[in-house]
């Protein structure tokens, strides 16, 4: 059974940096589709980023320009490293995981809280 987990959250200052992981097991990683979603309080949970294929990326209008998806196959690991954070950045960021059959696995969650 596959499982992800989600690390790397945390308070941050407006402008600043974060790197979100999420690990994979129980699931062969690297022919996965891998996404990121947020969930802001009282607001429904919403695509970020994806990789798909292995190499094709796709990101919200609101993240262009400023978050990264990669992954990292030997670790079993995909990344989202948030540049230049904005306080509408604040959110529980979540890990999805899609396999060739189109099961999908989700991880916990981690809160990003992005403030002064």
């Amino acid at each position: 059974q596959a499982q992800l987990v989600e690390s790397g959250g945390g308070l941050v200052q407006p402008g600043g940096s974060l790197r979100l992981s999420c690990a994979a097991s129980g699931t062969v990683f690297s022919i996965n589709d891998m996404g990121w979603y947020r969930q802001a309080p009282g607001k429904a949970r919403k695509l970020v980023a994806s990789l798909i294929d292995g190499r094709s990326t796709a990101y919200a209008d609101s993240v262009k320009g400023r978050f990264t998806i990669s992954r990292d196959n030997a670790k079993n690991t995909v990344y989202l490293q948030m540049n230049n954070v904005k306080p509408e950045d604040t959110a529980v960021y979540y890990c999805n995981s899609r396999d060739p059959f189109s099961r999908v696995t989700w991880g916990q969650g981690t809160q990003v809280t992005v403030s002064s």
